[in-house]
C-alpha cells in the first residue's frame, strides 16, 4: 500500500489512530537514533530516511540513497533498515539480537514487519538506524554498485 501523501503528517493522518500512534512512536525512534546528514522525507509512498540529493547525487537510479523506510502495509507495518540489507555480518547480528528479545522474528530481505508495537524491539531498531554515518552508508553503495554488472545498452 502505497500512499499518495506529500508529507509525513500527511501520510500519518491517513492512518488509523492505532496505527499512526504506532508509527509516530517508531518514528520518533528512528528520528533519535538517525546520524546527522540524513533527511526525512516521503518517497516511494513511505515515510523515508535518506541521502539527500545534494549530498550524494550519483545514485543508480537518479533517487535519493533509502538508508530505511516506515510504512503501514495491508497486513502489517514495516520498518526497512537498509544497514541490514546492505551487510551481511550486519544482518546476522540482527536476527541474533531480536531472536535473544523473544519477540516473533518476522524479517525480509530489508524490512521488519510488525503488527503492535510490543511486537518490535525498539531498543534495536534503534540500535540498527544509528549503525551507519552517512559517509559510511555512501562508501557501502558506491561498492555495492561497483560490483553490478552493467546493463546491457
Amino acid at each position: 500500500m502505497q500512499s499518495k501523501a506529500a508529507t509525513v503528517l500527511e501520510y500519518l493522518a491517513e492512518l488509523p489512530p492505532d496505527r499512526r500512534k504506532t508509527l509516530e512512536t517508531v518514528r520518533q525512534v528512528i528520528i533519535k537514533n538517525l546520524p546527522e546528514g540524513y533527511e526525512e522525507a516521503m518517497n516511494w509512498g513511505n515515510i523515508t530516511y535518506q541521502v539527500p540529493l545534494k549530498t550524494y547525487p550519483e545514485t543508480y537510479n537518479g533517487e535519493p540513497l533509502m538508508y530505511a523506510a516506515l510504512a503501514s502495509q495491508k497486513n502489517h507495518m514495516a520498518v526497512y533498515l537498509m544497514a541490514i540489507y546492505m551487510d551481511e555480518d550486519a544482518k546476522e547480528e540482527f536476527e541474533v539480537a531480536y531472536r535473544k528479545t523473544g519477540k516473533r522474528y518476522d524479517v525480509g530481505k530489508s524490512c521488519v514487519r510488525f503488527k503492535k508495537l510490543e511486537d518490535l524491539p525498539l531498543d534495536l531498531i534503534g540500535n540498527t538506524i544509528a549503525l551507519l554515518k552517512v559517509k559510511d552508508f555512501i562508501d557501502r553503495a558506491k561498492q555495492i554498485q561497483s560490483t553490478r554488472k552493467p546493463k546491457k545498452g
